[in-house]
Formats: structure tokens, sequence, C-alpha cells
């Protein structure tokens, strides 16, 4: 049986006194059940404030991307939770536009943007201490 290793993540055979990528004793490595290490937890934040800034491109790329689903599945799962979040941003937004016709659309964007930042400051603290994070009032297609 394999286990992380503590330094690199890297899965390290059970019989194997070091690590095969960084060279850091096997012996230190957590339990495969320990949480996530903390370059999942940086991946995941950055996730997080990328959607702040760019939308659903960040939560995108890394779903696509991290498709080892045993290994990165911490990342995996809030790169899905924060392109679930922005696609009902995206949604919000275009329902806000059509609104400005009825003049409360300005406030429906206002809020929706004050929202975005809200829950991905949020976000990104909950995966920086290693928690899950599940945004409220999210359309969740991407499953």
């Amino acid at each position: 049986m394999s286990a992380p290793c503590s330094h690199c993540g890297q899965f390290v055979a059970a019989d194997s006194a070091f690590c095969s990528n960084c060279g850091t004793r096997a012996s230190v490595a957590p339990a495969a059940n320990a949480g996530p290490i903390q370059d999942q937890k940086n991946l995941a934040m950055l996730v997080w404030i990328g959607t702040i800034f760019f939308g659903f491109l960040p939560g995108l790329i890394v779903y696509l991307i991290k498709s080892d689903v045993n290994r990165d599945a911490y990342v995996r799962a809030q790169a899905k939770e924060a392109l679930n979040w922005s696609i009902t941003m995206i949604f919000a937004f275009l329902v806000g536009w059509i609104l400005t016709f009825v003049l409360i659309g300005l406030l429906v964007i206002l809020a929706v943007g004050l929202m975005n930042l809200v829950f991905g400051i949020l976000g990104a603290v909950a995966c920086s201490n290693g928690r899950d994070f599940r945004t409220p009032m999210t359309i969740r297609l991407v499953k």
C-alpha cells in the first residue's frame, strides 16, 4: 500500500525508504486519510481567489487538469465548486442585465458582484485551512 509523501505529495511505495521524487524519508509520510497536503490547499485557495478576478476560467482549467480523482480529490472538488459558483454568477449577472430595463438590475448586479467577492474570500480562507467550502445558493450543474 502506498502513501503520499509529506513534502511533495508523490505516492511512495510501502517498501520504499525514500520518496523517488524529492528524496524525503518515507517514514514521515502522513496516513492516506490525513487530508489535503499544503500544495493542494494552496491550489484550491488560488482557484477561489482566481474566481474573484477571472470568473469561471480558474475553476474550469483546474477541474480539467486535475483528473486523478484519488490523489487530487480535494482540489478537484473545490475547483468544481468554484466552477458551479461561477456559472451561477453568470446566470445572475444575465438576470441583472435584463432587469436593468426595469431599473432594478443595477442593484442585482451589485449584489452578485459583492457575493462573488465574499464567497471567493470565504472559499480561499476555508481552503487555506484545508476545509471543504460549499457556496450557498449555487446551481450545481457540474457533478
